[in-house]
């Protein structure tokens, strides 16, 4: 199945940066959009949002090459606000070092690799769940964890379906009764995740832009994050939940270069 596999990634993203791609051109352009007194912006968003992350590293060091400067830093002294944001955002290379060190700091917390369910195993898990929260005063947090961050995501699906047999509730509505702040938010999180990822992703971005005011760190990093693997899907799902487009949300609560390059990223509704 790695050809179904590689056929949603690839219709899931709604970056794919340009097929006739020369980094020094794109360099160039960028240049001239900041040199002297006031910026291009839309030659900025027309680069920087329609090449995918790999080009604009390579974009990166062309810059760097031809004009002596760091671009990102360049970007930084000649935009400002949520736009400055979501272009810097942008330009950082997807798998940083300090990202690495954590990944590798955390590594062997959960087994994705195999799709195998016992569900011998499952029905253990569940009620090792239910033992550690609705059986007992007070909740032995370190076992949801510890279940919750280990186990592989199919595993799990099988986990909260004996878990609901048991308990006769929800996983989701024990961690509620069982735990709070920090901790209830994260582990509803992995749940969340587990069921829908799209759906989860879906959820942040509308409630990023309802009501009063605009979670920008929220939108920025959810977009810009899943602009090359699955946004199309998110989009997707995001109008089935909410009966209207990602897209007309952005432009209802959004302007000028922000708004623009924020739906470059996100791409048509069709």
């Amino acid at each position: 199945m790695a050809w179904w596999k590689a056929w949603v990634e690839q219709e899931g993203i709604t970056v794919k940066g340009s097929s006739h791609f020369n980094p020094d051109p794109d360099a160039e352009t960028l240049y001239k959009a900041m040199k002297g007194i006031g910026t291009n912006e839309q030659a900025i968003i027309d680069v920087l949002t329609k090449r995918s992350n790999a080009q604009r590293q390579q974009i990166a060091k062309s810059f760097k090459a031809q004009f002596g400067k760091d671009l990102t830093e360049t970007l930084q002294s000649e935009l400002s606000g949520k736009f400055e944001r979501l272009i810097v955002a942008l330009m950082y290379p997807p798998y940083r070092f300090e990202a690495k060190e954590l990944h590798d700091a955390m590594k062997g917390s959960r087994d994705d690799v195999s799709g195998f369910v016992d569900p011998g195993q499952a029905v253990q898990d569940a009620q090792d769940l239910y033992a550690a929260g609705e059986k007992i005063h007070g909740t032995d947090e370190m076992k949801f964890i510890t279940i919750l961050c280990t186990r592989s995501a199919t595993h799990l699906m099988r986990v909260f379906e004996e878990y609901e047999k048991i308990a006769g509730k929800s996983i989701d509505d024990s961690i509620q009764s069982e735990t709070h702040g920090s901790l209830e938010e994260a582990m509803l999180t992995v749940v969340k995740c587990t069921r829908n990822l799209h759906s989860y992703f879906a959820e942040r971005l509308y409630y990023a832009l309802k009501g009063a005011g605009t979670r920008d760190g929220t939108l920025i990093r959810n977009i810009v994050s899943r602009s090359e693997i699955d946004l199309n899907l998110i989009k997707c799902q995001f109008t089935k939940m909410y009966g209207k487009t990602l897209s007309s949300m952005i432009v209802g609560d959004t302007s000028g270069d922000y708004k623009n390059a924020l739906l470059n990223l996100v791409g048509s509704d069709s």
